[in-house]
C-alpha cells in the first residue's frame, strides 16, 4: 500500500476560512463525499463519533481523523493544509495545521491500520511537514507526499 493508492490529486486542498475542529470535519466530510460517494452527513457523523472515543490529534500540528463506513469498498484519504491552524485537542496541545483523514470499510481490519502506520510514518518526518507548510498549491501538496512516502520505501 502506498499514499498514491490512498490519496488522489482531488483529495487535497487547501483551506482558509476552518475556524474549529467541528467545522473543519465539516469540511473534511464535503470533501470526501465527491471523492468516495458517500453523504457528507454520513461521513461527518462517522468522524465525529470517532473523536469522541479521543482525539486524532498525534502532535506537532499533524491530525489524523479517521472513520469506517458501512458501504465504502477500499481505504481512501484526504489531505487538508490549513492556513490558520486550530485547537485540535492534541496530545501536546498544539495547534493543528496539518489534517490527513483516512476512511475505511466498516468490515476492513489490517488495511485501515496499516494506512493509518503509513500516514503517521509519513507524517512524522519534520522536513516533509515543513515543506508542506510552505506550499499552499494542492498539485505540489500531493506530490511532495506521495514522493516522500515513495522515497521511505527506497
Amino acid at each position: 500500500m502506498d499514499l498514491s493508492q490512498l490519496l488522489s490529486p482531488q483529495a487535497v486542498k487547501v483551506v482558509s476560512d476552518v475556524t474549529s475542529k467541528k467545522r473543519l470535519l465539516q469540511c473534511i466530510a464535503d470533501l470526501a463525499e465527491g471523492l468516495i460517494g458517500l453523504k457528507s452527513s454520513e461521513i461527518f457523523d462517522a468522524l465525529q463519533e470517532r473523536e469522541s472515543l479521543g482525539p486524532t490529534g498525534v502532535g506537532h500540528g499533524v491530525a489524523l481523523p479517521h472513520a469506517r463506513l458501512t458501504d465504502l469498498t477500499e481505504v481512501k484519504g484526504a489531505f487538508l493544509k490549513l492556513e490558520r491552524s486550530i485547537d485540535f485537542d492534541s496530545a501536546d496541545r498544539q495547534p493543528v495545521d496539518l489534517v490527513f483523514a483516512l476512511f475505511a470499510p466498516s468490515d476492513t481490519g489490517v488495511d485501515h491500520l496499516k494506512a493509518l502506520a503509513l500516514v503517521s510514518r509519513t507524517l512524522r518526518d519534520d522536513a516533509l511537514c515543513a515543506k508542506l507548510r510552505a506550499n499552499s498549491d494542492p498539485a505540489t501538496l500531493h506530490t511532495l507526499l506521495t514522493e516522500a512516502q515513495a522515497s521511505q520505501a527506497a
